[in-house]
């Protein structure tokens, strides 16, 4: 299942928390020009490394089926950020 939704929660110098829900469909419609610039490199850098590109992407496909109910938590100095994938 591909994530539909990122929440990332971040907690600020005062300590008040904030949360933010990022809805990932439209923002990679919004960011498919730079997606398509982004394949366009991958295939390059596959070609160059002669990595085969089906094989690079049933990677990338598992790296997404492995995202959704994963957690990241960084925290520097007072402030912290948590990152959910649902």
């Amino acid at each position: 299942m591909i994530p539909q939704l990122v929440t990332v929660g971040y907690r600020r110098a005062d300590g008040r928390r904030r949360r933010l829900y990022v809805p990932l469909l439209p923002l990679a419609v919004l960011l498919s020009p730079l997606l398509l610039l982004a394949v366009l490199a991958g295939l390059v850098t596959c070609r160059v490394f002669r990595v085969s590109p089906l094989g690079a992407l049933r990677c990338a496909g598992h790296l997404l089926w492995a995202l959704p109910g994963t957690l990241f938590e960084l925290e520097q100095g007072p402030t912290a950020v948590l990152i959910s994938v649902r």
